[in-house]
């Protein structure tokens, strides 16, 4: 899929629940062309700021969007990535605070 069309896709289908993409652009087209990187190598599209195992039960929860995004946006006003993102942080009216990982020890692949 041609990146702006995935960018236009979820972008559309994201804000609708409140999600935006970061205002930096060039971040966002880049972290979108490592998503369909992951979906060619594995099927899935794994959030490319962590590291994949290839199995789609064990990765489920950092298929993009991942379960972590919305306690991450609620409480840093960004997803772990900076992909998505709250309005406020993308108006810079809240720190741009670096967001902690989220994901269990024991599901993180060395």
């Amino acid at each position: 899929m041609e990146i702006e069309k995935l960018y236009e896709m979820l972008k559309k289908s994201q804000e609708a629940k409140g999600y935006y993409f970061s205002a930096d652009r060039e971040k966002v087209f880049d972290l979108l062309e490592a998503l369909t990187v992951n979906k060619e190598r594995y099927g899935y599209m794994a959030c490319p700021c962590r590291l994949a195992s290839g199995d789609r039960d064990g990765d489920k929860d950092i298929i993009c969007p991942c379960i972590y995004r919305e306690p991450d946006v609620e409480e840093y006003g960004s997803c772990y990535c900076n992909l998505y993102v709250s309005k406020e942080w993308n108006g810079n009216e809240i720190e741009h605070e670096y967001v902690p990982e989220r994901r269990p020890p024991e599901k993180i692949v060395f």
